[in-house]
C-alpha cells in the first residue's frame, strides 16, 4: 500500500465503512505473505493480497459483508490450488474486519510491513538514486553525510537526513541490525566509515551487512590500509565491494540503485 492509499483510507473512513481483508496465516506457495493487507470499500480496493482469484472471491465476500450490519471478525481458508485452480498450491487463511472512523488512527500501523534499517552514508548521485529506489520498498533509511547542504527538500517519507562531521562519527549511533551502505563523495571518508564499521562489529556484532561501493581494486588497496589498522582477515570478510547484484551491467546511478536495492531484498529473504 503507497502513502497515497494511506492518506486516503482515513478521510473515506469518515462517511463510508470498509472492510480489512488480512492474510492470516499461510501454508506453503502463496502469493503474498502472512499480515499483508487490503481494504475494501464499496466502490475502491486499497493494497493487494496477491491479485488472482483469491483477491477477487476476497474483494466479493468483503463486499457482501459491507451489505450487512457490522459484525465479529471473520475467517476464510482457501486451498488455492483446489478450491480456485492457483498454479502457487498453497493454502492462504483470510480473515475479514469491519472498519469504521474510529479505526483510522492505527490502521496504517497495522498494515505496514516490519521495516529494515538502512544506513546510506553519500548523498550524491548514487545515493539520491537509492533512496528513490528504496522508498516503496520495507526499509527505513537513515541518510547521512559530512556535507550538510547536500540533502533534498523532498524527501520519501521513511527517510531521515543526519549531517555528521566526521562523517564516520554517526556509526556509533546507528540502528541496530542496519544494513549500511557507504558511497561518500571521498574514498578517504569511505575508508574512515569502513573502519568505523568494523570496530563496531568487533564490539558489538550488530551491524549484519557493509556494503562498500567501488571496483575490486578500490577493495584491495582498503583492504590493506584496514589490515595496516589491525584488522584481521575475518573481519575484511564481512565488508562486500563491489556492491549490487553481479551481472547487471552499467553505472548510471538509477542502474546502481536498482542492482544494490535487490541485493538488499536477497539479503531480507534469507535473513
Amino acid at each position: 500500500m503507497n502513502d497515497l492509499e494511506s492518506a486516503l483510507i482515513p478521510l473515506r473512513l469518515r462517511d463510508q465503512r470498509a472492510v480489512l481483508v488480512r492474510v492470516a496465516s499461510t501454508q506453503g506457495s502463496v502469493p503474498r505473505e502472512a499480515g499483508t493487507g487490503m481494504v475494501v470499500f464499496a466502490d475502491a480496493v486499497f493494497g493487494t493480497i496477491g491479485g488472482g482469484q483469491l483477491e477477487h472471491q476476497a474483494i466479493a465476500r468483503a463486499r457482501e459483508r459491507l451489505g450487512r450490519a457490522t459484525g465479529e471478525p471473520d475467517g476464510l481458508r482457501v486451498p488455492l490450488g483446489p478450491g480456485l485452480g492457483q498454479c502457487c498450491g498453497g493454502v492462504v487463511v483470510l480473515q475479514f474486519e469491519d472498519l469504521q472512523a474510529a479505526d483510522a488512527p492505527d490502521l496504517a500501523a497495522r498494515l505496514a510491513p516490519p521495516l529494515l534499517p538502512v544506513a546510506l552514508f553519500g548523498g550524491g548521485h548514487v545515493g539520491r538514486a537509492l533512496v528513490q529506489a528504496l522508498a516503496p520498498l520495507p526499509y527505513s533509511v537513515t541518510w547521512i553525510d559530512s556535507r550538510d547542504e547536500i540533502f533534498p527538500q523532498q524527501l520519501p517519507a521513511r527517510v531521515h537526513c543526519e549531517h555528521s562531521d566526521p562523517v564516520q562519527a554517526a556509526v556509533a549511533d546507528l540502528t541496530p541490525g542496519s544494513q549500511v551502505l557507504i558511497m561518500s563523495f571521498s574514498h578517504a571518508e569511505d575508508l574512515d566509515i569502513v573502519a568505523a564499521c568494523l570496530r563496531r562489529r568487533r564490539e558489538r556484532a550488530d551491524l549484519p551487512f557493509i556494503g562498500l561501493i567501488g571496483s575490486r581494486t578500490k577493495w584491495a588497496t582498503f583492504r590493506h590500509r584496514l589490515q595496516d589498522r589491525g584488522f584481521s582477515p575475518e573481519e575484511l570478510a564481512a565488508v562486500t565491494c563491489p556492491i549490487g547484484l553481479p551481472g547487471i551491467a552499467g553505472k548510471e546511478p538509477e542502474v546502481i540503485a536498482a542492482s544494490v536495492a535487490a541485493q538488499l531484498l536477497m539479503l531480507r529473504s534469507t535473513a
